[in-house]
């Protein structure tokens, strides 16, 4: 039976008011309340940083919890026990008498156990002729079943925050994820709009999470990133609604046509149609048609652009092997198949071809080959790109590489 007006610590430890209100708590418990020993104990272990303990501490509770037998608690002179340090340091796996003391203080100071002190401070109890325990003194744990209700709602708060900091960084994982894979694509494709802008607010939401954060500080970052999102899909849509458009004219006739269909040559200009020759007359044995015509031979591309004949597969020796390599080579960088197309109806095979080996030829200064393929074709519809000047910077490289290895 506890006393009925505060009891003071042993030796040099003072009286706290903390400790008047926690045996205040403790008298006040019903006789008849009964608690689950491990289950108020994982409460406390939810709530532990609500309640200003470690896991050290933690681990001395257990260890006292386990000097009672039974797991059903209720109030009264059986919740005091007694262990020596030395039992309590087996308890909890030979922690060290210092440390051990620290975090009893702590368990007292956060009101989950009252130290019942003898005069001189020992613990131990005094029995009764039947062998009953008459008087106790050491720790008592009436407050665990004191407050296990309290115990219990701050670990529900704890595990609906967890909850809702888990479900913030799902959210916020998968958000991450849709951005940079549709600015990824966007790029690729070509889409209009300003994506490097768009990559920089990306970048800036990016940043790593720490281990522990709430859910305070990771929706706001959430909200951010799903309007970027949703930004960044209309524009996506209003590409793909574009395209679609585009498909329909092109189906109802409204397409581009090559003002040129003579093929390819390597040193002469294109030949002249006869006066009567019609379009189903053949064509030069090239094999290559729907083509503008080129002007450098073929041999001087070659030279500007020599990495391209590493992916042919049996040499490059006229204009159709090196169609046929750029578009192997249009696989390899990643251009897409409608990118090579749009590019090919816009500049012809030829000059798309060679267009084609010199992206191969500057890959390491070209980030996006999709993306970069598609603004040159907008510029070859607007009649703003001519390979001429890319062929002659390429070769003006390759010359003065050659000239310094032969020096």
């Amino acid at each position: 039976m506890t006393e009925s007006y505060p009891t003071t610590p042993f030796g040099r430890r003072t009286l706290t008011l903390a400790m008047v209100a926690s045996q205040a708590n403790a008298r006040a418990c019903p006789n008849d309340k009964v608690v689950h020993k491990w289950k108020t104990f994982r409460s406390i272990t939810d709530a532990k940083d609500r309640l200003h303990i470690s896991d050290r501490a933690l681990t001395v509770l257990n260890a006292l919890l386990t000097c009672l037998p039974d797991t059903a608690l209720t109030p009264g002179k059986d919740l005091i026990v007694f262990p020596s340090n030395m039992s309590l340091s087996e308890r909890t796996h030979g922690m060290a008498g210092t440390t051990l003391r620290r975090h009893l203080f702590a368990l007292v100071s956060a009101g989950l156990i009252i130290r019942r002190d003898s005069p001189n401070g020992k613990r131990y109890a005094r029995r009764s002729m039947d062998g009953s325990i008459d008087r106790a003194y050491g720790f008592d744990l009436t407050p665990i079943v004191a407050r296990a209700d309290e115990f219990e709602c701050l670990a529900e708060e704890v595990r609906l925050e967890r909850r809702r900091a888990g479900l913030a960084r799902e959210r916020i994982t998968i958000l991450r994820r849709d951005i940079a894979k549709m600015i990824a694509i966007a790029v690729e494709e070509g889409a209009p709009g300003d994506w490097r802008l768009h990559q920089v607010r990306f970048s800036a939401l990016s940043g790593r999470l720490p281990r522990m954060v709430s859910a305070e500080a990771l929706e706001p970052l959430a909200v951010q990133l799903e309007a970027l999102a949703i930004e960044v899909g209309k524009l996506l849509e209003s590409h793909l609604s574009a395209q679609k458009t585009d498909g329909n004219d092109h189906h109802s006739g409204a397409q581009y046509q090559n003002s040129n269909t003579e093929p390819l040559t390597e040193l002469e200009p294109a030949p002249q149609k006869k006066r009567g020759q019609t379009s189903s007359e053949p064509r030069s044995p090239s094999g290559v048609g729907d083509t503008k015509p080129v002007t450098f031979p073929l041999g001087f591309v070659l030279k500007a652009c020599p990495d391209i004949a590493m992916y042919a597969r049996s040499g490059i020796s006229n204009w159709g092997d090196l169609v046929a390599t750029a578009s192997l080579v249009r696989s390899a960088l990643g251009i897409s198949p409608s990118a090579w197309e749009e590019a090919v109806e816009a500049m012809g095979e030829g000059d798309a071809s060679i267009t084609i080996a010199a992206i191969l030829q500057r890959s390491d200064e070209i980030k996006s080959p999709g993306g970069y393929l598609r603004g040159l074709t907008m510029k070859a519809r607007a009649g703003q790109y001519s390979i001429g000047p890319v062929v002659m910077a390429l070769w003006r490289k390759y010359s003065t590489q050659s000239g310094r290895a032969t020096g």
